[in-house]
């Protein structure tokens, strides 16, 4: 005699096969899911690292040009100072035949010239 209680009958099995396939299409919905999730995350990882790259050249320029601006501010200072050192010189020439030339008047009235 066999007991009844060791299977199950056809209506359980379709039960529970059908209650596998439901849990089986959810798992693999739920891998889509993920799959989408990861395929964003990676192309959000690729976008970052390539911001990182141009935020690396951005800087590595910024400091060549700033470089390049010290030292032409260096030159401009210099080529001032030029200016002003040539300027600062034909003035005191100026005065100093300006200063010559009244001794020279004053020198002459007095008679000692």
């Amino acid at each position: 005699m066999k007991e009844s209680n060791d299977y199950i009958t056809q209506p359980e099995h379709e039960e529970f096969r059908r209650g596998m396939d439901a849990e089986n299409k959810r798992l693999e919905d739920e891998n889509v899911r993920q799959n989408h999730r990861l395929d964003i995350l990676g192309k959000t990882v690729d976008q970052i690292g390539r911001i990182n790259t141009s935020v690396e050249k951005l800087a590595l320029n910024m400091e060549n040009m700033l470089k390049e601006q010290i030292s032409q501010g260096k030159r401009l200072t210099k080529l001032e100072s030029q200016d002003g050192e040539k300027w600062r010189k034909l003035v005191g020439y100026v005065l100093a035949a300006v200063v010559g030339g009244i001794v020279t008047f004053l020198l002459g009235k007095v008679g000692i010239a």
